[in-house]
This record gives structure tokens, sequence and C-alpha cells, in this order.
């Protein structure tokens, strides 16, 4: 693939990779094409990990480290997303810089829909995006606009001159969009001319690539392509290779020949006639895109139905890197069930043209697709254009998907649909209903839509038309990839939709439009962000602290140049290592085969555990005795002169195994047998039981909280170099934790500490996950090393790193609350019960910390708290940002919730007005303290969001919509900023000050984008001028959110309107870095609570092991309207400047969209007569809100018996 070819032979290491899958957009290029037949130059992006090599013959690949440099010059792109802090890690930064340099070589002035349509193939775990959407912005005119910037009387747009705000009245400014380089498209550049006269002057000839277990053939004519295709029948066909490729990295699919057709012109010719256009199957999607929207354009409305349908799919399918390579025939012949395209190609009467011998049509209908990727085609059958017809009189089509998240994700269902009315009446003439998501392959309604023809098109014919759809689409309790409920409502509730779309054609009602038709538009996206000024008194005006200055890697890591640890150049004689893991996840180990694996080429030798010469419980994951626990326990380890070498040589040892009986998986499981890491945990203040006894009201209830993979985007990464002499080792690693490495490491080597060196320069992101679990992968390749006597390389894939580190704790938490009437509550006892997996990990630190912030911002004089670390059998859990206050807090959280619900009144009253702190108190550990600021943020955040006037609105809103409902939470925080550990609460730093006048400060802490090093320069030079009194970081971080969400009741998809923070941080020394913080942590919550999903197989097997199956939130999920305050006027003597911790406490507020979901379901639910608690489960994914909102749709779903099937996925905790 190019990533490697760039990385490893041309030493170009700006290019990243983050999945291997085209799922991140890490390793995002340029490439760029002559066009003989139009004399132009075509700029695209695209994914290095899925190009070929092989295929760019012709091309011109402009990497990131090509368009800028410190050395010389940085391009503007590079400049902008530096100085907008858009860059945190820095390790998504290239491939942002690269997505949107691409854009600016087509569009030079784009508009916000272009910026995040680039952008919308790019994944980022650190900044929530708004910086980066912030520095693209400024490349667009509307950047300016009044409406951009939250002022839509006398837009400019209209032709209205804006009023003129003094400088006073202006919001201050994160950066000055003044001192930015200007655009200047002639600096780029240019396209190699001796690639322009090759392609003009140079025939056209076959081209064959032999690897070592490959052939590639790229023939150049049709005629050529189909005696290949004739001679060769089970060779695929490779043109975008978002497929074929995929399904060789992660399946293990092996293809002796690929045949690569992409130089075929036949395949890429388009014909327009009165009747349709046909395309050639060759064109990629986003070229079909274009030329969609251009016939949109250009012939009447009535014959544009099925084209118009086919845009809204392509709108969403992929990101914009996989559209660029991604063809239209790939797409049809690959026949995924959940395919886009497909249901709407079939309900279209759309026509393949196919070529082999001869030429023939074949009608895309049911008898196209006939099983699990398969077609009616023959083996040696090649698909040369696809013919789209245009749309009759009385003709509709519609298309409709529900997906994980908005874009980008393939879908869960998808459905095209279809119908022709008589001339002058409601009957119908044709219908035809096609859905992806419900079956092996795309499935025809056939029955239901035969009930319809002939039928006026009213409520009596379709309330038929669903029951009879209920009983043709059926599936199995057990059906692969879940959702079996809520996936048949998807079918019912997509119908009902298109006849509520029927409806307003046939009777030109007005109908209120698609889910978000009134809302705010990207082009409005008003992402304003205050901050006070937070410059000391004696502060002098060059004096950096308060101010907002860049991330000090910033342009480095947007340019390439910034060094992590893969980036570092091999060693000579370096060996690549390759961890061997478990397939059962409770057996004993009866012997381990690597004869076969020691006789694969390139193979130097099997690491196990009897090479460990010191202790051996921090390697292989406790092999103490030949047991393993979990699938994915790390058994051996691989080590050859290649990454693939070892990769082939960890897939051919065999592991005999017997297993044990009874695997725990979930906590019910350990609760049952008493399967626990102890101690369990236990707090308490008051009389809890004998205050039950004189409360009004007293409710118990539970919530689920899910775990959350940390999803870094540099996946664990370390190089370890026996340097020769002294029994030393040099260690460069991605580690949060380099001293606990460090230590670890000389243990299992049996050697003192000060052998071991450990350098980690930066972080490509880690939120926790990068301290146990790195520490221990660095022991088994330290012991490589130090057996060879080499240098060895260890990187994990995606799909290793997320089945073996383990994720967020999921939680069960249940309470029982006692309260009066007025909402005050006066007792209540918690339990919380911790998936900890197969080892302790962090465990009983993580229970510890639930308790002692389970009582957030809330006054409870009598409170207990349980928490117990549950031992199962999956991967360890350990860290994650928050540290249990997360899953601590929504169990509080969720516990007003039901108080709330219970009396009939407004949760933010039971909040803020009845149970808040509000004077000098002591918590339920004894620590006094002053919750001024917490109210403080309270208030200000309800009157910076405009509470009150929207909380009205949203009332009217919800009574004028049947089946879009808004909701809005707002959700306190009071976060301490310490560690239980004392042992950890330290640090120290060396400084060296040069005769030259340069400062080298060594410390501790590591760069993995909280801005640490930015910050030490910004004080580093009065640090004389503190005076630090009283115990290190003892002090709370306040905070408050606002979140407002509109709901779709029909599919449970949802939008996030408006979020207002308000964050105490004390005087903060940077704050660009504490809002980029805020924002990140932010969005990371978003995620947490309403679309992260971890999934097992009910033997405890990791389905969600990229980024294809796990959706972290992308540019598409940013609020609409995103407000950050700063609390003003306030001071902490406990840290440095007066400032605070800020990192951690933010990811909890993303539980203000949780709760403005469960606000707006709970407004669902009373249109259908339900009132008072009811449970979601967190996150609240569109399934899990589809079903709460309990629609007649919903509840024509028979549920299935529990007990009587084995279901697809483990309801984890």
């Amino acid at each position: 693939m190019l990533l490697s070819y760039l990385r490893e032979r041309l030493r170009l290491t700006g290019t990243k990779y983050g999945c291997g899958g085209g799922g991140c957009g890490a390793c995002t290029v340029m490439v760029s094409r002559y066009q003989p037949s139009t004399k132009t130059i075509l700029h695209y992006s695209a994914n290095a990990c899925l190009l070929p090599v092989c295929q760019l013959q012709g091309a011109a690949v402009t990497t990131v480290e090509g368009i800028g440099n410190t050395k010389t010059r940085v391009h503007p792109v590079q400049e902008r997303i530096a100085k907008a802090h858009g860059s945190q890690c820095g390790f998504c930064t290239p491939g942002m810089v690269m997505s949107m340099y691409t854009l600016l070589r087509n569009k030079p002035q784009p508009n916000m829909e272009d910026i995040t349509e680039a952008l919308g193939g790019n994944l980022c775990r650190c900044t929530g995006y708004r910086p980066i959407v912030d520095g693209c912005k400024t490349f667009s005119q509307e950047s300016n606009c009044c409406q951009a910037n939250g002022n839509g009387a006398g837009c400019c747009l209209n032709g209205d001159s804006s009023p003129q705000r003094s400088e006073n009245e202006l919001p201050p400014q994160l950066f000055d969009q003044e001192d930015l380089l200007p655009l200047d498209p002639t600096q780029d550049l240019i396209f190699p001319p001796e690639l322009i006269l090759m392609a003009e002057t140079e025939p056209q000839v076959s081209q064959l690539f032999r690897g070592d277990r490959m052939v590639w053939v790229s023939p150049v004519s049709l005629e050529e392509l189909i005696q290949l295709k004739t001679s060769h029948p089970q060779a695929p066909l490779v043109m975008g290779n978002t497929n074929i490729g995929p399904d060789i990295k992660f399946k293990g699919a092996w293809h002796p020949i690929i045949i690569s057709p992409t130089r075929v012109q036949e395949l890429f010719k388009v014909t327009k006639t009165p009747q349709g256009v046909c395309i050639g199957a060759g064109c990629s999607l986003s070229v079909v895109k274009a030329l969609l929207e251009g016939l949109v354009q250009e012939i009447p409305e009535e014959k544009t139905e099925i084209y118009r349908s086919l845009l809204q799919q392509l709108g969403n399918l992929g990101g914009q890197q996989i559209r660029n390579v991604a063809t239209i025939g790939g797409n049809i012949v690959s026949a995924y069930p959940n395919s886009d395209l497909n249901p709407v190609f079939a309900a279209g009467n759309c026509i393949l043209n196919v070529a082999s011998k001869s030429e023939q049509e074949i009608l895309l209908n049911k008898d196209f697709f006939v099983g699990f990727g398969k077609t009616s085609l023959k083996p040696d059958e090649v698909v040369l254009s696809v013919f789209i017809p245009v749309s009759r009189q009385g003709e509709f089509m519609r298309a409709f998907r529900q997906a994980p998240r908005k874009e980008n994700a393939l879908a869960t269902v998808t459905t095209g649909m279809r119908v022709m009315f008589t001339e002058g009446s409601s009957v119908v003439k044709e219908l035809s209903i096609y859905y992806g998501g419900v079956g092996p392959c795309t499935v025809s309604a056939t029955k239901t839509c035969a009930a319809v023809i002939g039928r006026k098109w009213d409520e009596q014919t379709l309330s038929e038309a669903y029951t009879q759809l209920l009983d043709e689409i059926s599936l199995s309790p057990s059906h692969p990839g879940g959702q079996v409920e809520f996936r048949r409502s998807l079918t019912l509730s997509l119908l009902f939709k298109f006849n509520l779309q029927m409806l307003h054609k046939l009777w030109e009602m007005v109908w209120t439009g698609s889910l978000f038709a009134q809302l705010v538009a990207y082009l409005h996206l008003k992402n304003l962000h205050h901050y006070t000024g937070t410059f000391l008194k004696y502060q002098s005006g060059d004096d950096p602290v308060g101010r907002p200055i860049m991330h000090r890697s910033a342009i480095s890591q947007a340019t390439g140049e910034a060094v992590y640890c893969d980036d570092i150049p091999k060693m000579e004689g370096e060996l690549h290592l390759v961890l061997v893991t478990s397939t059962r996840p409770h057996a004993k180990i009866l012997d381990i085969d690597i004869s076969e694996a020691l006789q694969v080429p390139g193979v130097v030798d099997v690491i196990t555990s009897k090479d460990i010469p010191g202790k051996k419980f921090r390697t292989f994951m406790y092999v103490a005795v030949p047991q393993v626990s979990c699938v994915g326990h790390m058994v051996c380890a691989v080590v050859a002169d290649t990454r693939n070498q070892a990769k082939r040589g960890a897939a051919v040892v065999k592991i005999g195994y017997e297993d044990l009986p009874g695997p725990v998986f979930t906590v019910e499981e350990a609760i049952e047998k008493q399967s626990f890491f102890l101690p369990k945990r236990m707090i308490e203040q008051g009389n809890v039981d004998e205050a039950f006894d004189k409360v009004d009201h007293i409710y118990e209830g539970a919530i689920r909280l899910g775990g959350q993979e940390h999803f870094y985007m540099e996946t664990q990464s370390m190089v370890v170099v026996p340097s020769g002499e002294e029994r030393e080792l040099k260690v460069y690693l991605s580690c949060q934790h380099p001293t606990y490495a460090q230590e670890s490491i000389a243990e299992t080597l049996g050697i003192p500490s000060n052998r071991v060196s450990c350098h980690v320069k930066r972080v490509g992101g880690a939120f926790g996950g990068k301290v146990t679990k790195t520490s221990i992968i660095a022991c088994i390749t330290s012991v490589a090393a130090w057996k060879t006597g080499r240098a060895v390389r260890c990187v994990l894939e995606r799909g290793e790193d997320m089945l073996i580190t383990g994720a967020r704790h999921p939680v069960l938490g249940k309470h029982k609350v006692g309260f009066m009437n007025n909402g005050r509550i006066m007792a209540a006892d918690l339990h919380y019960y911790a998936n900890s997996g197969n080892t302790a990990d962090e465990s009983l630190l993580v229970i510890e910390k639930i308790l002692l912030h389970l009582d957030n911002a809330y006054n409870v004089p009598n409170l207990r708290g349980r928490s117990v670390a549950c031992k199962t059998n999956l991967p360890s859990n350990t860290a994650f940002r928050g540290f249990g206050v997360p899953q601590s807090m929504l169990v509080t959280e969720n516990m007003i919730n039901d108080v709330a619900m219970m009396l009939g009144c407004n949760a933010e009253e039971v909040r803020g007005k009845i149970n808040m702190y509000k004077e000098v108190s002591l918590t339920h550990y004894k620590f006094e303290f002053d919750p001024k600021n917490l109210l403080r943020c309270w208030d200000e955040c309800k009157e910076k969001s405009d509470y009150d006037r929207r909380r009205k609105s949203i009332g009217q809103f919800n009574q004028q919509n049947r089946w879009k409902k808004r909701g809005m939470a707002t959700i306190p925080i009071k976060f301490d900023i310490f560690c239980v550990c004392v042992s950890v609460r330290q640090a120290a730093s060396l400084v060296h000050i040069y005769k030259d006048g340069s400062v080298l400060v060594s410390h501790g802490g590591t760069e993995m984008g909280q801005g640490i090093h930015t910050k030490m320069q910004q004080v580093g030079i009065v640090f004389s001028h503190l005076k630090q009194e009283g115990q290190p970081y003892a002090y709370y971080t306040y905070g408050a959110c606002c979140s407002e969400v509109e709901v779709d009741c029909l599919t449970g998809d949802y939008r996030t309107v408006r979020t207002d923070i308000v964050m105490d941080i004390g005087r903060s020394i940077n704050p660009s870095v504490d809002i980029g913080q805020i924002e990140g942590a932010f969005i990371q919550g978003l995620g947490l609570y309403t679309m992260e999903e971890l999934k097992f197989s009910p033997s405890g097997v990791l389905y969600t092991r990229g980024p294809s199956q796990y959706k972290i939130p992308a540019v598409c999920d940013i609020p609409l309207q995103f407000n950050v305050y700063l609390l003003s006027g306030s001071d902490n003597p406990h840290a440095i400047y007066s400032s605070k911790g800020i990192g951690e406490p933010v990811l909890f507020l993303g539980s203000s969209v949780f709760f403005a979901i469960k606000d707006a379901v709970a407004a669902s639910r009373v249109e259908a007569g339900m009132v008072g608690p009811f449970t979601l489960d967190s996150p609240a994914t569109p399934e899990r809100t589809c079903l709460a909102c309990n629609t007649p749709f919903t509840q024509k779903i028979p549920a299935s018996k529990q007990g009587s099937f084995q279901p697809w996925a483990l309801n984890i905790p």
C-alpha cells in the first residue's frame, strides 16, 4: 500500500497510520491525475492505507511534507489550523491539512458545506473539531458572514450592510485572523510536466506486477479485461480497493491474481439520453455525485426523483476520501446487506450493462441480489455501466437511512421507495420498496407492494401495508448485527415517513419537513466562544501568562515534521514484534506449537514467558500458570525482520486449549458467582436507613453505562534498543507514565531501573489508555530485544489495540432514593458494579473514585455508596479520562431525573433550586469547601443559555410536532483535581539555563495534546513570583452545561442544536489550550453517552475493532451552536497562577446531551400515554432512543422471549 511505501521506503512519516482501513483519515494524501481527453488535472483526496502503489502509474501524490514545512515555507492551511488551535496531540493534523488542501486546490473559495464535507472522512479525538473548522473556514467568505457570527438580521448575504460594532463590543478572539498568510494558488506545486507528456504521447500498455504471493494485472482495453476475466473468473476486479483491501488486511483473504481495470476507458464513459443517464462502472462515487448534481440542475424537477434520492444517500456514504476512489460498479456488485445505493437502484428500475463473451442488460431487482455479498453475475462477467432512468409523470421516489453516526457510517437500515400514481388520482399504479440491513442482501417488500398496488393511497391502505410488511420482513432474534427490534421498527417507521411525504405530494399539504429542516444549517454554524482576561495585575504587556498562545508544536504537527514514536527511523538490524493472543475466554493452555512459525521466512524467534529473566507478572498478562482468561489475552510474541513476516508467523502459531467451565462476562454473572476483586468499597454519611422511614417518597431505579474505547489516534507504539553495554536499554514509547514503564521493564528483565532509559517526545492521544497496558507491551518488547540483542519495534494495528488494551469500565448503577414532596432528597443509597475484566489493573482505584464523586453537586444529608470491581473474562479495563467520575455522576444525575419525573416537575429545579450545595459544606468524605463558584457557574449557564425562554419554546415546539421532539438539560459538575494515590500527586523537574539564555527543562509530564510544554514555557519566565501554599491540587473545578437536542422519534436520530458551557478554571494560563480541552472533553463525553458502543459476542469476542464498527464523534456531531464561557473573577491559591486542572472534568458534561435526549423522549412518551420514570441506558444510541419513544411502530414489534435464543451480542456491563 502507498502508506507503507511512503513511511518505510521514502521516510515521509507525516502521513500517519491510524486504522489501516480508510476510516480515520490520518493517512490522507492528495492524488493528482492528468486527463488527456479534457486536458485538465484532477485532484482528489485519498486514504494512503487503501491505495495500491501498483495503481498510481501516471499519478502525482502530494503528502503533507510536500505543501510546506518550517524550513522553507508553511502553507496557509497548515498555519491556519495551527493558529486556530486545531492541533492538540497532532496525530490527526496532517490528514486534516491534506483534506483541506485538496479542497482548496479544487475550490479556492469554498463554502461551509464544502469544508464540512471535506473534513467528514477525518477523525479527531482531542479537539472536538471546532478549532479545526474555525481554522478552515477562514478560507471561506462565509466566515465573515453575519449569520455565521450569530447575527441573522441585516445579513450581508442578502445585500444588507451589517451593523458595525466597536472593539469593546466584539467577543475576545482566540486567534488573530488578520495575522494569517494569504492563500496564493500560484504558489502551489504544479503537476509534473513529464507526467503530462507521458499521458499525451506514450501509448497505454498493460502492466503486470509480481509479488511473493500475488500477481497484479492492469489491462488497458475492454477486450483484454474480458479475456483476463474469462481466464481467471475468480480473480477480483479492484479499482477503489475499499472492499478487497480491507478483506485482505483484516479478514485474511488471499487472491493469487488481482485484475485492476483502472485504465480501461470504457468503464468511465458517461452517456446522457432523454430516457436517463448511463454511467460507467468505473466512475467514482464523487464523480457520480457531481454528475447527478449537474443533472438535477439541468432537467425538469419532476424527472429527477431517482437522482435526488441517490444524491441523498451519496452525501452520507463514507468519507470524502472513500467516495473519491470507490466506484459505482464496485458498490453494486459488492452487494453489502446494508448498501445505501442498491435499494435505490433496485427500486428505481436501474439496469446494469454487463459484458463477457457478449454484452447484455440485467435489471437490478430482487433476483439480482442472491445472498450475502453475492449477485446473479457469473464469475466471468464484467459490469460496464449502470443506466439510471429519469422519473415519469406521477412517479415519486425517496431514500432513507439510519446509521450509528449521521455521516461516514454504514447504515443500520436503508431503503429506497418508489411509487407511481394513476394520473389524476391517488390510486397506486406501481410501488417498489427495497430495504438494506434487514437480511443477508438487499431485500424487496414484494408482498407489501402487491397489497397496495391498485388501491388508493390512504391511511387504511397504509395501515394494512404496515401489517403486511411486518410479516414479510422478519429477523431472527440472533440475527448478525443484533438490534433486531430496532431494525424491524425502522422498516415500518421509514415507510411511514414515505407515506407522509407522498400525502404531501398528493394533497399539497404542508408537512413539517425532514428532521433538521428547521435547524441552523452548516452555513450558520455559530461556534461562538467567550473567555475573560486572566492577566495578573502586575503583569507586563509582554508577559505570556493568561494569553491564548498557540500550542508550541502545532506548526510542526501541521507540517508532518513532529516526530511520533513510529516515525523514529529504523535501526540497523531492527526487528518487528507481533503479539499472539488467545482465541478463548477461559481456558488452560495445553501447548504452544511454534515450529511452523519459525519456518516462516524472516521470522527470528518466538518470545514466550519462559524467556523472561526477571519477574513475569508484568508481561503476558499474569501467565504465572498456563491459563488464559479473556479473548485477546497475550500468550506469546513473534519477532521477524518485517512486520508482515511477523504477522504471518503469528498466524501459524498453534495453541492447544482446554476450555474451563463457567466464563463470566457480565456484572450480573459476576454477582451471581461472587467474582470480585477485593476489597469492596463503601462510604456513608448520616443514617440512610433511618432517613428512608421519614421521607414522603421512595423510588428505586437503575442505569447501565457501557464501556468506551480510548481510540487514541496513535496506537500503542514503542521501540526498544539494547545499548550493547552495561545491560542498558533505551526505550522510545508512546506512554503517559514513563516511570512506571521503566520500573516494569527493569523488574521484568531483572536489572536495576537505572539501566532502563525511557524517552517520550510526544503522545498521539492517550486518555488514560497508555499507562498500564503500554508498560506490559513494553515489557514484552524489551524481553524480545534482550533475547535477540537487536532493536525491536512494536506498533499495534488498530484492531489489535482495541482487542488487547481494554477500555473505560462499564458500570451497572442502582439507586434507592428518599425524597420529600418538594423534591428535596433526604436519603440515597447507591450501588456501583464495575466490569473490570480479567485483571484488577486500576479498577480498585476507579471504584474508590466513583464513591468520592457520587454526590456531584448535591447536598444529600444521608448518603451511602457501595462499589465493587467485578472480575470477568473480558479484556481488562483500565483508566480513562475522568477515572470513574463519568460513571459515578451519571448514576447520580439519573437519580435526580427520576425524582423530578416522579414529582412531575422540572429536573433543573430539583438540581439547582432544591438540592445543590448552597453554602460552606462538608462532603460525604468530610472535605470542607465553598460552593460559591459552583452556584455562579450554574446561574451563569442558565442565563447565558437563555434557559427559561428556550424551555417555553421547547414546550410549544413539542405540542406542535408529533414525530419530532426537542429536549433540554442543564448539568452541573464538582470535580476534585487530585489522584487518590498519593505517590502520583508529586512531580519534579530539572531546569538547565545555558549561557546563551536558552533553557532546557526535563520533567515527568508527557505532552499528549494538553499543552503542558506550552503552558510550561508561559509560566517559566516569571516563576519566582509564585508562593504555593496548601495541599497540592486539593481543590474543585466547577462547571455547568446546558444542551438542547432535537430527536426524530421515528428513527431515534438526534442533533445537538445548542450547547452552552460555563467553567470555573481559575485564572487560565492559556485560554486557547483550556477551551480546547473543554471542547474536546465535551465531545468525547458526548460520544460516551450517546454514540460509542463496545460489542462483544456471546463467547467474549470483541466485535468492534476499528472505526468501521466503532463510531466516535465526527465533524457532523458538533453542536450547531457551541458556546464556551470561562467564569470570571475566580482564584485558586492551590495551583500555579491560580489556574485549575481542566483536562478531565468536562467530559461528564457530555451527559447534558444524554439527559436532553431523555427529556425529548419523555415528551414523546407523554403522547403515547406514558408518564413517570423510565429506563434509558447509556449510550443513548438511536436504537435505545427510538425504542424508548414507544411510537406506534415500535409497539407493533413483538418482543423476543428472553432465554429462547442466544443474542448476537452480550449486554455489557
